[in-house]
């Protein structure tokens, strides 16, 4: 018998492209979140982080009023859970917060390396709060990563920066609103989620304006403040496309290549280049992480039909 040679499909032609799609979509994602974080980096050397944090708030909500508000989708503000929605926007302004203060003494792959952390911290709070169950190779998982971010940040070697405390902080605060999120995805749509989070970022940091004023120096300043909000909702944009094109199994791997864009944007910008310690601990966390996401694959693969 001639042998045959198998042929793709035209559906799984079209899959296997719309995944690729999906994938770059997610890498230029994170390139948009890595140029917050290094405009935001850069500009808090000449006004307060706060006044940084407003900037991303005030820019990223008239970008998202284009598209989302209750003329266009009238009952966009309506919700069933306004407790809710108040903690989670209260929690993803505490991490924007804490990240952006942190930005301001440690280097971008250091931050990024301990927000890394969140994965961890959401599997581990996923059970306690969402009722999931967690088998002792996810804890064990856990445990290792946690033991990344002390390689990472040595606390009682003289060489931690306290501002490591607030990356930390921050991470736990992005965990927790990955929680909620979650609560709120049955009862709530991702246009109302989407609006509470940036009108009420504004809400909580406008007060606080006034204490810490400074006025930017430059235009170049007020351009680069204002660039942060396009940076945040451009790049959950793109984060919305790619997973319309990919599964989230698929793309979640590739949240690790973040760390590529900060080294890079670090070195080039700032002349920072992380110690061998800062490399070894991220490298423990990103492949806990990964760990964690092959746990989750195999635990939601359904079985082979039998033949």
């Amino acid at each position: 018998m001639a042998d045959t040679i198998p042929i793709s499909s035209p559906k799984t032609a079209a899959q296997r492209q719309n995944r690729m799609v999906g994938i770059a979509l997610m890498c230029a994602a994170l390139f948009c979140f890595s140029c917050l974080d290094a405009t935001a980096k850069w500009v808090n050397s000449s006004v307060d982080p706060m006044i940084t944090v407003w900037a991303r708030y005030i820019s990223a909500a008239f970008l998202t009023f284009l598209v989302i508000n209750p003329r266009t989708q009238p009952g966009a503000l309506r919700t069933r859970r306004l407790p809710l929605q108040l903690l989670r926007s209260f929690l993803l302004f505490a991490s924007t917060l804490c990240n952006f203060f942190a930005l301001k003494y440690l280097q971008l792959v250091e931050t990024q390396s301990i927000i890394f952390a969140t994965p961890l911290l959401v599997a581990l709070l996923a059970g306690p709060l969402l009722g999931e169950r967690i088998g002792w190779q996810r804890m064990t998982a856990i445990a290792v990563g946690f033991i990344g971010i002390l390689v990472i940040t040595r606390p009682g070697s003289g060489t931690m920066h306290p501002a490591a405390l607030l990356s930390l902080a921050g991470s736990v605060s992005y965990a927790f609103y990955n929680i909620v999120t979650r609560m709120l995805a049955s009862s709530d749509s991702i246009a109302t989620t989407t609006l509470y989070s940036s009108v009420a970022g504004i809400v909580f940091v406008t007060p606080v304006l006034p204490w810490v004023w400074t006025t930017p120096s430059s235009p170049l300043v007020w351009f680069l403040l204002a660039t942060t909000g396009f940076y945040g909702a451009f790049g959950h944009w793109l984060l919305v496309l790619a997973h319309a094109r990919a599964p989230a199994a698929i793309l979640a791997p590739f949240i690790y290549s973040q760390i590529v864009w900060m080294l890079v944007l670090g070195y080039v910008l700032f002349g920072d280049w992380p110690d061998s310690w800062t490399f070894v601990g991220a490298g423990i966390v990103i492949a806990s992480g990964l760990y964690l996401l092959y746990r989750e694959r195999v635990k939601h693969r359904k079985p082979e039909p039998s033949s």
